[in-house]
């Protein structure tokens, strides 16, 4: 997984803590209709999550397969935070688990990524949720999308996504289906008349 170093410094152009979302010439999975928020973007590459694709597990299901509780009724999610979704994050390294969170949930592997929105990588963080002790609210991917150098510059030219200012609302919203759409909303765009010859913000 790459992460900016703390001594990297990010351009005026870096696409940190913004959304993007995919255009119709996207068409192959797992990117398809896909709404990515970007955590780390420089001259070195660049990732992030899908926060619109469900996986096929709960989040109570998955504490227990990890035999985080022993039963999902051991469960004592805090207010604001009983539905925490489980995305497809990306195609990179299916199998590990990542939470995008608040930023009032810290610990020695939480990483500060943009404004208000922090992510840890960790089991520690999902026994804090399950004890009610974690952040307010989050959400969790399994997997990440990453870009080699300059590869998500040529994808943004080639018309193949849209980007914009994240909105945490949209990030951590339990209703996967309506992201697209929030997030096309936010630059006045109606998914309905999207082509694959549409400029970028």
């Amino acid at each position: 997984m790459m992460l900016r170093d703390e001594n990297e410094e990010t351009t005026a152009d870096s696409l940190e803590g913004h959304f993007l979302i995919a255009m119709p010439a996207l068409d192959a999975e797992p990117f398809n209709r896909t709404v990515i928020y970007v955590c780390a973007h420089s001259p070195s590459g660049a990732m992030g999550f899908i926060i619109n694709k469900p996986q096929h597990v709960s989040f109570p299901e998955l504490l227990t397969q990890l035999g985080i509780v022993e039963s999902e009724d051991d469960i004592r999610l805090p207010a604001g935070g009983r539905e925490v979704s489980v995305c497809m994050g990306g195609p990179v390294e299916r199998g590990r688990g990542f939470v995008l969170h608040s930023d009032d949930y810290d610990s020695e592997s939480t990483v500060s990524v943009a404004e208000r929105i922090s992510l840890t990588p960790t089991l520690d963080i999902l026994k804090a949720i399950s004890q009610g002790i974690g952040p307010r609210t989050a959400i969790m991917a399994l997997g990440y999308s990453g870009w080699a150098p300059g590869q998500l510059e040529g994808e943004i030219a080639a018309n193949g996504w849209l980007t914009c200012k994240a909105d945490l609302s949209i990030v951590f919203d339990s209703k996967l289906d309506d992201k697209y759409g929030r997030a096309l909303a936010l630059l006045g765009v109606n998914a309905a008349f999207l082509t694959s010859e549409a400029g970028h913000a």
